[in-house]
């Protein structure tokens, strides 16, 4: 259990954190007092001073008590706070407007609204504590991959994946948009030899969906590699990423985890892998089917998830093999068959949380890719100047962290995995 100080000379401790309740029970009270480690008792004895305190205290208030520390096995920890001295440090308002009760749950709307209450709720801190995990174990995983960490701008001329599903902004005399993806980025560093990057940054999506997988700005988990002979080896780095995540979430935050009932174990490798042509006829028995475009939609998502979950005992599958009506232009066709491309979304529990693909790196099928998906080559002439003066064989992928999370925690919303979600219908606090 951590504490602000401990002072072990005199057994004295000191903490600092939030009332969360005050039990009176006559001779005694109670102080339940909350910080970001925990819960902890502080007991005003009989005849002291400190019971009027209590007794005075707000919930949600601010204090810090010195004192010292008591074995008791009935106390949350293990032990209760004998106060010396009580310093309350700020008042709160009442009422709270939030009821932070852990047997209480509030509609995901009031929580959200009430974002900087709701975080200090353990079970919703704890979401945030495993993301900052992955977080962290991410980019350790992919420096010691040998992997260069990059930073690209979210201002950008051009739509990357050339829809509509931009933002917009003012840029002095002209129009901008927020920045789809790091994708065109990524592949500039390919251009110039960099061979393996990796970011972590937010992306921007203007579409205008109301689902519990959807954000309008989302953490993008993203990676390109060099010299790669096909988008197995993408694949293969992803499985491994997830299986160092399971490991670091299951070192780092075993509280966290049982909060959520929870124990992991990490996936094994390799993970199931379905073609897109396999996967409509696995569908087919379900009486779903493909998307128009030959995409596949949330419904066969999680039918799918199910589907592999029964047959293999995998949370993770890869779908390979999207044809080109659902690819991008960028995408590399498979040879031999260019209706299908070299593209692959890795599945977690029924979620999309990856889209991987090896790129297309010659200049002249990129020119006659962008005119087959209807797009103005000169739009994309700063793109294209990339593959002008050689680049190698390349893929990366685009990781969802939110969804990362949502699903390993069993979430039901990716709002919920979202610190400040942006949506259609949000954009405070």
């Amino acid at each position: 259990m951590k504490v602000i100080m401990i002072e072990e000379s005199d057994g004295k401790i000191k903490i600092r954190g939030w009332v969360e309740n005050v039990r009176d029970l006559g001779g005694l009270a109670f102080i339940d007092l909350r910080d970001i480690n925990g819960r902890y008792q502080v007991t005003a004895l009989k005849g002291s001073e400190f019971i009027t305190i209590a007794r005075s205290l707000k919930p949600e208030s601010v204090i810090e008590v010195t004192g010292h520390r008591k074995e008791n096995p009935k106390a949350s920890n293990g032990y209760e706070i004998i106060p010396e001295k009580i310093e309350v440090m700020t008042t709160s308002e009442q009422p709270v407007p939030l009821n932070l009760n852990k047997n209480v749950q509030s509609s995901l709307d009031k929580e959200l609204d009430y974002r900087f209450l709701s975080l200090r709720k353990p079970k919703t801190a704890a979401i945030f504590k495993v993301q900052s995990t992955i977080s962290n174990g991410v980019s350790r995983f992919f420096e010691e991959m040998g992997f260069y960490q990059i930073h690209s701008s979210k201002i950008v001329s051009q739509a990357t994946e050339g829809g509509a599903n931009v933002f917009s902004v003012i840029y002095f005399d002209r129009t901008a948009y927020l920045a789809q993806s790091p994708q065109f980025y990524k592949q500039m560093m390919m251009a110039a030899g960099f061979e393996k990057v990796f970011e972590i940054g937010p992306v921007f999506r203007a579409e205008p969906h109301h689902t519990t997988r959807h954000l309008t700005e989302y953490t993008s988990i993203d990676i390109e590699m060099s010299f790669i002979k096909s988008y197995e080896d993408i694949m293969g780095v992803m499985e491994q990423l997830m299986v160092r995540l399971y490991e670091d979430v299951s070192r780092n935050n075993a509280k966290e985890l049982e909060l959520y009932g929870i124990k992991l174990e990490p996936p094994k490798t390799p993970f199931p892998r379905i073609a897109m042509a396999e996967a409509a006829k696995i569908l087919q028995g379900y009486g779903r089917k493909l998307k128009e475009d030959g995409d596949i939609d949330p419904e066969g998502e999680r039918i799918l998830g199910a589907y592999i979950k029964e047959k293999f005992g995998s949370d993770f599958f890869f779908l390979t093999e999207f044809p080109w009506s659902a690819a991008q232009f960028y995408h590399m066709r498979k040879d031999g068959n260019p209706s299908v491309t070299c593209r692959a979304d890795l599945i977690f529990k029924g979620l999309e949380i990856t889209t991987l693909a090896q790129r297309e790196h010659r200049y002249d099928i990129l020119v006659k890719q962008l005119g087959e998906k209807g797009l103005d080559a000169e739009k994309f002439g700063f793109y294209l100047d990339f593959f002008r003066y050689g680049v190698p064989p390349h893929g990366g992928s685009g990781t969802g962290l939110e969804r990362i999370v949502k699903q390993l925690l069993g979430l039901e919303n990716v709002a919920e995995a979202t610190l400040l979600p942006r949506t259609p219908d949000r954009l405070t606090p």
